[in-house]
């Protein structure tokens, strides 16, 4: 008789947040993985695991942390993930300086896994932009992204279309400058310059296209978000592969090279 995999227990941060609930409906059906508890300063009862209100008062045993929360709540998560050292899937964005640092000095004593992006889509993109860039912009093509995000989103440009940018820009050692706005010049595109448009609208979950615009051809890398939902199975394939992992940081492009 063959013995049952053991599955994945994950500890959901900010788990009454629009992505914590849905990575709850997923997780409901996984049959890899489970979670096992919640952390949210605010909570009603209505999920059917344990929901702590401080972090520090989880006592359940996990293999793996996701954090969708919000920037003031990473410090402390980050402190009982290298206490607990439980490996972390960190997805809330907008960290300050401080903040990072402290991310680097908690990947020294446990795994942590943190992206622009969840998407596996958008990581896949990432890796194949690198390959086209390498090839189009040597030839001669202009690079310009277009991202295109709902009404209430309120930065700009989002932090994906900047790792777009940053992806091909690595290709060529950082060299390319960024231009978020045209308006006010009055002068010929120069070459090594990569454009970034924002467009705001509606209920448009996220669109990104990268533009190489060469003479007399044009070829568009397209990625869209119809749901939410792409975030959270992402975030749920990260820790699936974090957990057990040694002490590190970790990116999106490990998941996607062990996927293939």
């Amino acid at each position: 008789m063959g013995t049952e995999q053991k599955k994945v227990r994950i500890i959901m941060h900010g788990c009454n947040g629009k992505m914590g609930q849905v990575i709850s409906g997923l997780l409901a059906s996984d049959t890899e993985a489970v979670l096992v508890a919640g952390v949210d300063a605010r909570d009603d009862g209505h999920n059917p695991y344990p929901v702590f209100r401080d972090i520090r008062d989880c006592d359940v045993e996990a293999d793996c942390l996701i954090d969708f929360s919000a920037a003031p709540a990473v410090d402390g998560m980050l402190d009982y993930c290298v206490e607990k050292k439980l490996p972390c899937v960190l997805c809330t964005t907008g960290l300050s300086e401080e903040q990072l640092k402290k991310v680097e000095e908690a990947a020294k004593q446990t795994a942590v896994l943190k992206s622009a992006n969840m998407s596996l889509g958008i990581n896949l993109f990432l890796k194949l932009l690198k390959e086209a860039a390498g090839v189009l912009a040597p030839a001669g093509f202009d690079m310009e992204i277009v991202e295109k995000h709902h009404n209430l989103k309120v930065d700009a440009p989002s932090g994906t279309a900047l790792a777009l940018a940053d992806s091909i820009n690595e290709e060529f050692d950082n060299s390319y400058t960024y231009v978020f706005d045209r308006s006010a010049r009055r002068e010929k595109r120069p070459e090594k310059e990569i454009g970034i448009s924002a467009v705001r609208g509606g209920t448009i979950v996220g669109d990104h296209d990268v533009i190489f615009a060469g003479t007399d051809e044009v070829i568009t890398f397209s990625h869209t978000a119809y749901s939410k939902a792409i975030f959270g199975r992402g975030a749920v394939s990260a820790a699936k592969f974090l957990a057990g992992k040694p002490a590190g940081k970790y990116g999106m492009s490990d998941v996607i090279d062990e996927l293939i």
